[in-house]
Parts: C-alpha cells; sequence; structure tokens
C-alpha cells in the first residue's frame, strides 16, 4: 500500500511511523510512505500558505493553490504504479473513524491524508477529496495527530504487517465488542492466578470463556456497542444470562 501525507510538519511523522510494527512493514515492503511538505508549493513570495477567510471572522484558512499543486504533483508521482484511491480530508465535522472504516481503508492500493492547520480549509480543497474523516467530537491544532492515528489503525489490516492475520481480527471492536481479558507467564503472579480455565488445555472451554468474558466486558464498560453487535445465537445466550447475573447483584 501507498500513503501520501500532506503536512506542514513532515518531521512529526518520521519520528513515529518510523517505529515499531508500522515502521518494520515499511522495511519489509508492505508499506509505502511519503510525506509532502506542501508549503513547497506556495506561490506566495513569503511561503503564505494560508490567509484570512472572506466575509471576516476569526483565524486564518489553508488556501487552496498549495494544495491543489502538491495533490497534482502527487498523482504524477504516483499515475504509473498506483491508482489515485481516497483521498481522506482530515477534518472535526468528518466521519468517526473506527475499526470497521481501518478494515476498509484497509482494501485500497493507495491512501492520501490532508492535514490541516489554522481554523479550517478554505472549501475549494473539499473538491479533491473522497473522505472526510475525524477522529472524535474534539479538535486539535493540526490533522497530523489524526493521520497517524488512522494510518497505524489501518496498517493492521494490510496484508503482511502482521505476521498473523488472526490477530487483528481478534483486537477489540473487530467484532463489534471488546477484548476478554488475557494473561501470560507466570500463571501465579504475586497471588494473582490466571483462570484456570486457560491453563487447562480444553480448547473448547478456553473458546466459551473468551466469548463469555468478552460479553461481559462490553456489557459492564461498553453496553451501547451491544446495541449494534452482531451476535450469534450462542453469544446472544450468554448475553442474557449475563444480564440476569447482572440484576441478581
Amino acid at each position: 500500500m501507498r500513503i501520501d501525507i500532506l503536512s506542514l510538519f513532515p518531521d512529526m511523522f518520521q519520528a513515529t511511523l518510523g517505529q515499531s510494527i508500522v515502521g518494520r512493514a515499511q522495511e519489509d515492503g508492505f508499506l509505502d510512505i511519503k510525506v509532502t511538505d506542501f508549503r513547497k508549493y506556495t506561490t506566495d513570495k513569503h511561503n503564505h500558505v494560508d490567509d484570512a477567510p472572506f466575509g471576516g471572522g476569526a483565524g486564518m484558512l489553508l488556501q487552496a493553490q498549495p494544495i491543489f499543486d502538491a495533490m497534482a504533483a502527487i498523482n504524477e508521482q504516483t499515475k504509473a504504479t498506483y491508482p489515485k484511491g481516497r483521498v481522506i480530508l482530515l477534518d472535526p465535522a468528518g466521519r468517526r473513524f473506527d475499526q470497521a472504516y481501518a478494515r476498509e481503508l484497509a482494501q485500497e492500493e493507495h491512501l492520501t491524508f490532508i492535514c490541516g492547520h489554522y481554523e479550517g480549509y478554505d472549501e475549494r480543497i473539499r473538491e479533491l477529496v473522497t473522505d472526510e474523516a475525524s477522529l472524535g467530537d474534539y479538535v486539535l491544532t493540526g490533522g497530523e495527530l489524526a493521520a497517524m492515528v488512522m494510518i497505524d489503525a489501518t496498517a493492521r489490516f494490510v496484508p503482511g504487517v502482521l505476521g498473523n492475520m488472526a490477530s487483528p481480527m481478534g483486537d477489540s471492536f473487530s467484532n463489534g465488542l471488546l477484548e476478554y481479558p488475557q494473561y501470560t507467564r507466570p500463571a501465579d503472579f504475586r497471588g494473582r492466578k490466571v483462570p484456570e480455565v486457560l491453563t487447562s488445555g480444553n480448547h473448547q472451554k478456553i473458546r466459551e470463556w473468551r466469548i463469555r468474558e468478552s460479553l461481559r466486558r462490553t456489557l459492564e464498560r461498553r453496553p451501547d456497542l451491544l446495541e449494534t453487535a452482531k451476535l450469534t445465537s450462542e453469544q446472544r445466550i450468554i448475553l442474557q444470562d449475563l444480564k440476569l447475573e447482572q440484576e441478581d447483584k
């Protein structure tokens, strides 16, 4: 997958996306991440990329020209090897990013993220994009942190990035529920023991325990997720039992 990022602060990405799993995925050729400083494309003699909004108002807006020209350069560089793909504008008014959205983006061969700054964008920039995305109902000083979060979450679903594709499928939210508790050695840490079922070797009992504890954790911490989760008949029976337990306490 090719990922292009338009940002005024390219060093932020080099320091972060070059590490850990995403960094290794680039070394192994599963990801090709390029950051473009779109200030280099401004035609303003003072290198300004922002200006005051027409009609007045607080703050400054990113101008259309540097973004349009930077996008044109990226399209020219990649047209022989990658499709244009999805172009994502980081914006508080955009679609809420979640695990399903990450899985969706991972199906693409080419993603481009436009990271804003200042008060907002010249509206004409939106002509270039296919998606407008937000991490949540709050405002960041720029789109860089949001882009890094989206790239990290999306990369986990790109084939080859994680050695075992079962791993991202078992993550919290991948099946609409929170993940079950997990443990590693030692089995007894200062009197805190791992549940016996996990050391029993009985794979059927372990599977049932994990289903139950995933549902229990979701019911206790994020009951809102159960409103839209697609549960199997087995899960529905277990959930009903857990709700009765909850009522009896």
